[in-house]
């Protein structure tokens, strides 16, 4: 989805260098996601975001930021962590971003056909409960008992 365009009046703002060397803390970006610091941390010791140290203290780039969306979005779509540092792994090399396009999308389409094919699954589970279900509320009246009673 893009974003829409600023009002004709309105310049579009135009990242400064000052934008792109911006810093965050770990609290920062936990509170931004709403994610435990914790949480950022295993991504780190999984390999899946690598923040510069000053001292004892985590420091993530915008790169950084950015990954973490990522990793997050691609949990709640499914991806494994394994998954999800090899599309991450794949912008590094490449930064066109067209091998991690296309591997994306590729795994997108697994993860639909998989979806898909349980989708239906639990559709044929809920059609044969609702069969048991008939058939079980129907031998109930016949015997003349309520299948809603207690």
């Amino acid at each position: 989805m893009s974003a829409a365009a600023p009002p004709a009046d309105l310049p579009a703002k135009i990242p400064t260098p000052r934008d792109n060397q911006r810093l965050y803390s770990i609290a920062e970006l936990a509170r931004e996601f709403a994610v435990t610091p914790r949480t950022i941390r295993f991504y780190e010791d999984e390999g899946l975001i690598k923040p510069e140290r000053h001292g004892l203290i985590r420091v993530y780039s915008l790169g950084d930021r950015a990954r973490l969306s990522w990793i997050l979005r691609g949990k709640r779509l499914g991806f494994s962590l394994a998954e999800i540092k090899e599309l991450l792994d794949l912008y590094q090399v490449d930064r066109t971003g067209v091998q991690q396009m296309r591997e994306l999308l590729r795994r997108s389409r697994l993860h639909i056909n998989e979806l898909e094919r349980r989708r239906n699954d639990l559709d044929q589970h809920i059609k044969e409960f609702k069969e048991v279900e008939a058939h079980v509320c129907a031998e109930l009246r016949q015997r003349g008992v309520d299948p809603e009673g207690d």
